[in-house]
Formats: structure tokens, C-alpha cells, sequence
């Protein structure tokens, strides 16, 4: 029913979002609010539905151009699943070697909480042995090394994306699939042949699927996950440095880890976001500053990558991630009604304090809203080349350490400048400077397509280098993005 607000299927529209894919978080049955414990990987939980249902939410999102992924966790399952069951109760199950096991308890070194988790197999007190759990003891991990353990992965992956249909699929926690050498916790040397291996495996069964995986890392981390692993992976550092630009005004940090991943990574195949659902909410971690989420926002959907938007962020909805993760995912606020349009009754989560402003109604019609914000970003992205795969050229701005000005230059020939003022005070007389080769020798003749303020017309000599293109005033906070028209 709320498909229309994601993308209508009318390009000519403007009221709403415009995205062109969603992510679903685990919509399998488990015993967990979260469902990242997974006891059925062929249904769906009845929370949500039923399989029918869950077809027929497919067909609505396809016939509006919406492709959908679902989480797929391959790390760990449910400690409820019944084939762990049988394996509490059976030593001789033939499920044992699912598992990881251990006749005493091991230290795993980098990681905090207990690994290791005790069964009790006889009447004498040391008739134990332990099952390896990493996240904790209700999520056995999986040995992945088990070719039978392959092999169910790979009907999953046939069943979700053939005979339902779905689009692709989210790894969650991509980074710890095996416990490695020492006790290592994450990024061990057997993730890398393993993802190889589905990657293989996906091509046969679903070669239309996308993947996009999670390693909760750094660049370094990342990066060698690439090129020929899964489809994409989320850019984490690339996401505080955005975040932490725009909260401290320091213009560098982003500029020079965009550049970054931009030489380390083919294509861009990165996730640029700004929080997810393991994250202190935007608008909670700038202190409720209302414009700089604006800016963010504006950084994130002109950046190379492939951009996630966290529901409800486009909303500027809060949640602390001090109060825990089921405070990060509350209900969807539509409306200014008792159980904000999510339900007629109690919601199974208490609303955040700001859902009778953050909610959809209250932003629809509201041209200075920070829904309207999101939407005139996706869709300008969507209708620009040069926002959606030009390159990423980082620009100087000479005694201005709070400008962040970058250009994006599609192969069409197509080119935006980024412009943005990451401080509270306006600034005056920036001049935009480049290195050499930034773009083609000419006369560029600028359209301001967001934002307000003017540009005045550059010229580029031969070398290829911007020099002294300056611009108008910069609002505090503000951005302003200049498509550029090229004259020979």
C-alpha cells in the first residue's frame, strides 16, 4: 500500500522518493524483533505475511521499476532452527558438522563477548563441549567449510530469486564468516576464496541477483573484498568522514576519502550512506541540527557510489543508538493519528518523541520539508549522468578550509560542481581551483540545478586546470550544485 511513496512508476512525478531499489532487513521466520536468527529459510515471518503476500509486494514494487533485496545472514542461524535442535538432542545428528564446535572453550582474540557457549551432554560435570557463536549464544555460527552447508546456500539462493523473484541480496556480516588464524575475528584469509566460491555459485543459480555485503570496517578492511567478491559493499569509513565533516566543518576528511575508495575501487561499487540501522540516527547524532542533516544529505546523494537512504532518515527521524538497537527501528511514521498510520493499534514499539513532525503527512505539502529535500536530491541524481556515474574530481578552494567543492564528470561529457558551506558563517569570494586534466579545454556555461545563488561562466585552457572560477556568496551550511554546460 505504501509502495507509491518509494517511486509511483511515473518518471513525470515529483511526489515521491524516486528510489529505484529497497532493502528489506530480515523478513524470515525467527524468535528475535531484529530477525537476524533465522529458523525457516523458506518462509516468511508471520509478523509480516505469508509467502503470497510477500509475491505479491514483489509484484507491486516490479511493475513500478522498484528491484528489492533481501537480507540474507549466512554467518549464523537461529539456535531454534531445527536443525541445531536436532543436534542438541542427537550427538550423532547428521547436522553436527553444520556446526562449530569445541570439547573447551577457546579465547578469541578482538572480540569482547564470550565466542564459545556451553552444552551440557551428560550427568558428569565435565561431559560439555561448546558451540561457537560469535554474536552470541542464540546464533550458532555456521561452518561454512561444510559442503553441505554450501550446498543449502545454494538452494536458498535459488528459491529466494527464482521461484520468488527477488532482486538480489544483503550479506550480513560478511566480514566474520570464519574465526582465523589466532582466535582473528574478522576479515579472516578464508572469507576471500569462500566469497569467491558463492560469488560462482550465484552466476549459476541467479546471475541477475546483485549483492551488496557488509564488513564493518574501515577502508583497508574493505577494499580487499574487491574486485571479485560480491557485486558492492557498504563504504563505512567513507560514512563517518562524511558524518564527521559536516558535524566539525572540516572540508578535507571527505574530499580525500572520497578520492580514496574512488582510486581503490573498480566501477563505482560502494554503498554511500550516512547511518544505518546499527547507527545513532543522523539527525540524533548532529544534535538535532536540522540543517546540517540537510547538508549531509545533500553530500551523500552527489557523491559517487551507490546510495542507501535508512527509512525514515529522509524524515529526519531520531533514534540513540545508547538506548539500544530496537530504538533505531521504530515504526515508520506516515501520519499525525495515534499509531502514526503504521497501525490502527498500540505499535509493537514506543514512537520516537518527534513522530507527530517526522512523519510523511506533516512533510508532504510542505515544499521546505525535509522529505521535499530528499526527493528533489534522488530525483536530480536520477536525472543527471554526471551525478549518477561521473567521476569524482576533488576542487580547491584556496583560505577557505570550510568549502567542500567537488566536480563529478560523466563520460557523455556531462559535468556538476558540488559546492558546500560546511560552516555556520557565510562565505564570500571562494574561488574554485583544480589540478590539471579536471576537464576539457572551452568555455562552460553554469545552470544552478540546486541550491540558490548564482554562477558566474569559466574557461579552461588546454592544460585541462580550473583557475580563479570564484562564486558568489555561500549561505551558512548551504549547497549549491552547478551543472555545467561546455562551449568549444
Amino acid at each position: 500500500e505504501r509502495l507509491d511513496y518509494i517511486n509511483d512508476g511515473d518518471p513525470s512525478t515529483t511526489d515521491d522518493l524516486g528510489a529505484t531499489c529497497v532493502w528489506l532487513m530480515p523478513i524470515m521466520p525467527s524468535p528475535s524483533y531484529h530477525g537476524y536468527d533465522v529458523t525457516n529459510y523458506y518462509d516468511i515471518n508471520r509478523d509480516y505475511g505469508t509467502l503470497a503476500d510477500f509475491r505479491a509486494f514483489l509484484d507491486g514494487a516490479h511493475e513500478r521499476g522498484i528491484h528489492v533485496l533481501i537480507d540474507l545472514v549466512l554467518n549464523h542461524i537461529s539456535s531454534e532452527h531445527p536443525y541445531f535442535r536436532d543436534v542438541l538432542v542427537d550427538e550423532n545428528s547428521p547436522y553436527r558438522d553444520w556446526f562449530v564446535w569445541s570439547t573447551s572453550p577457546r579465547p578469541s582474540p578482538g572480540w569482547e563477548a564470550p565466542v564459545w557457549h556451553r552444552v551440557q551432554r551428560g550427568p558428569e560435570p565435565d561431559d560439555v563441549e561448546y558451540y561457537y557463536g560469535l554474536f552470541w549464544g542464540g546464533m550458532p555460527d555456521y561452518n561454512l567449510d561444510n559442503p553441505e552447508v554450501k550446498a543449502e546456500i545454494g538452494r536458498i539462493v535459488d528459491f529466494w530469486a527464482n521461484d520468488i523473484g527477488v532482486d538480489g541480496f544483503r550479506l550480513d556480516a560478511i566480514g566474520h564468516l570464519f574465526e582465523g588464524p589466532g582466535g582473528q575475528w574478522k576479515n579472516a584469509p578464508q572469507n576471500f576464496p569462500w566469497l569467491r566460491e558463492f560469488r560462482d555459485m550465484l552466476e549459476r543459480v541467479a546471475p541477475h541477483a546483485f549483492t551488496v555485503g557488509e564488513v564493518y570496517d574501515n577502508h583497508e578492511g574493505v577494499r580487499v573484498y574487491y574486485p571479485d567478491m560480491l557485486h558492492t559493499f557498504f563504504a563505512f569509513e567513507l560514512a563517518d568522514s562524511l558524518i564527521s565533516a559536516v558535524r566539525h566543518g572540516n572540508a578535507a576528511g571527505v574530499a580525500y576519502m572520497a578520492d580514496r575508495v574512488q582510486d581503490d575501487i573498480p566501477d563505482q561499487r560502494w554503498g554511500v550512506f550516512l547511518r544505518n540501522h546499527d547507527q545513532t540516527r543522523t539527525l540524533t547524532d548532529m544534535g538535532g541540527d536540522v540543517a546540517r542533516v540537510r547538508l549531509a544529505a545533500a553530500l551523500q546523494l552527489t557523491l559517487p557510489g551507490l546510495p542507501f537512504v535508512y527509512y525514515g532518515e529522509e524524515l529526519g527521524m531520531t533514534g540513540d543508538k545508547r538506548h539500544g538497537d530496537i530504538r533505531l527501528r521504530t515504526p515508520m511514521a506516515w501520519s499525525r493519528e495515534p499509531g502514526v498510520g503504521f497501525t490502527e493499534h498500540v505499535p509493537w514499539e514506543p514512537l520516537p518523541w518527534d513522530s507527530l513532525t517526522a512523519n510523511v503527512e506533516a512533510q508532504d505539502d510542505d515544499p521546505s520539508s525535509m522529505l521535499n529535500h530528499y526527493r528533489r536530491l534522488i530525483q536530480l541524481r536520477t536525472s543527471n549522468e554526471a551525478l549518477q556515474t561521473g567521476d569524482f574530481v576533488p576542487l580547491a578552494a584556496p583560505g577557505h578550509p570550510r568549502a567542500l567543492a567537488y566536480l563529478r564528470r560523466a563520460e557523455d561529457g556531462g559535468v556538476v560542481v558540488v559546492l558546500a558551506n560546511l560552516s555556520e558563517q557565510p562565505l564570500s569570494g571562494v574561488r574554485l581551483t583544480s589540478e590539471v586534466d579536471a576537464l576539457r579545454e572551452g568555455r562552460y556555461v553554469p545552470r544552478v540545478v540546486f541550491g540558490g545563488g548564482t554562477a558566474r561562466n569559466m574557461t579552461v585552457g588546454r592544460d585541462g586546470r580550473i583557475s580563479g572560477w570564484t562564486m558568489a556568496d555561500l549561505g551558512p551550511l548551504e549547497v549549491r550544485v552547478i551543472e555545467l554546460t561546455r562551449h568549444n
